[in-house]
């Protein structure tokens, strides 16, 4: 079916993108993953060519663009391009949404043109060892000095956390307030008492950073905090339908890249004297994985569109998240199988699917709080 939802301009800038993957990507990519991190200057050529800051106003250096259509091209293209170690999607857009709609005019001088050229990279800061998705259970403390926030805690699984100059910190700043009494702080690079740990060894996307980052009596200044005071729970939950998005969008995309490496191996790979394409259960294995993809690309398309307009609810973001990135799971598992031995193997894009992959149906939101807050809306 023909997608309905991009203009010449998308498209255009589709272009744009694999260009920039093909040249500045791809080649190097294989390295990246031995060293565990990109490099700095990938982030800079990516804000060369525009794909940092695609929503940021431009008299920032952004492109000025709120249309998230490109953002799902960019999400789609690097996801075909099996690069999810360049980490522009959590850069643009989950950590874009709180810069650009939460901070004063000053913050907004001070971080958003390194954010557009890539001199400042981004992380968000949530997930603590013992609260994981449960925000009520976040531990990271900030006091109210006066001048500043003196802030203490861990946090753990943070993408973007060895590269990052600039880290959304979710901290608790009035005790007794559950998720009410949470608040977004700042912290830049440099600030003492700010460590990062190890770059955390994961079975997949082995080219993106991800550490665990520790807050020992660090001084952040009051002008660091974003947003509301004690509102980061209201706000955290407004950007992540975005988050989740796209995830979704990724998601979908990878199924779909499964679906054509795999129907291009059983044409060309031969069992028992004919081609594996030849036998019925591998007809009907591709006939049932073309139909869920179809089915979810109806859906998908829609909710880009919604959220493109403004109209997408969190409901809805969730359904996209949960059953995009579990069809995702089970497209690298059935087409790993239909590769046979050479889907066990590195060097085949099938096996490095599986693994980059797997961790879709857990971040941003597992699957389980995904049904619970579907559940949680149609029954309460």
């Amino acid at each position: 079916m023909q997608r309905q939802i991009f203009t010449a301009d998308h498209e255009a800038f589709r272009r744009t993108v694999r260009t920039f993957l093909t040249k500045e990507v791809t080649p190097h990519y294989a390295q990246w993953e031995r060293d565990g991190v990109v490099s700095r200057e990938v982030w800079r050529a990516a804000g060369r060519q525009g794909l940092l800051g695609l929503a940021v106003p431009e008299e920032y250096g952004g492109g000025g663009e709120p249309d998230f259509r490109y953002a799902a091209v960019l999400a789609e293209e690097f996801t075909r391009a099996g690069a999810p170690g360049l980490a522009v999607g959590l850069h643009n857009d989950i950590v874009g949404p709180y810069l650009t709609g939460l901070a004063t005019p000053e913050q907004k001088r001070r971080w958003l043109p390194g954010f557009c050229t890539g001199e400042t990279i981004t992380a968000i800061a949530m997930t603590e060892p013992g609260a994981g998705s449960d925000l009520q259970g976040i531990r990271t403390t900030a006091q109210d000095r006066g001048d500043h926030w003196l802030l203490n805690g861990s946090k753990t699984f943070i993408s973007n956390g060895i590269l990052a100059d600039l880290v959304v910190v979710v901290a608790r700043t009035t005790p007794e307030g559950g998720a009410h009494g949470l608040s977004l702080l700042v912290v830049e690079r440099g600030a003492e008492g700010f460590g990062r740990g190890r770059n955390l060894d994961k079975i997949g996307q082995k080219a993106q950073d991800t550490a665990e980052l520790f807050f020992t009596d660090v001084r952040v200044p009051k002008e660091n905090l974003l947003g509301e005071l004690n509102g980061a729970f209201l706000h955290l939950m407004t950007n992540l339908a975005q988050e989740r998005m796209a995830i979704a969008v990724a998601g979908i995309a990878a199924a779909e890249h499964l679906l054509e490496l795999t129907t291009a191996y059983v044409k060309e790979r031969t069992a028992f004297g004919r081609p594996l394409a030849k036998l019925q259960h591998i007809r009907f294995e591709i006939a049932e994985l073309a139909t869920e993809c179809a089915v979810t690309r109806a859906f998908l398309d829609r909710c880009i569109e919604d959220h493109a307009a403004g109209r997408l609810d969190a409901v809805h973001a969730s359904m996209a998240k949960w059953w995009a990135t579990e069809l995702q799971k089970r497209a690298a598992d059935r087409c790993l199988q239909l590769h046979g031995g050479y889907g066990y193997m590195t060097e085949y894009p099938v096996a490095k699917a599986f693994t980059d992959g797997r961790i879709q149906t857990i971040y941003g939101g597992t699957t389980e709080i995904m049904k619970e807050i579907i559940g949680r809306s149609l029954l309460n």
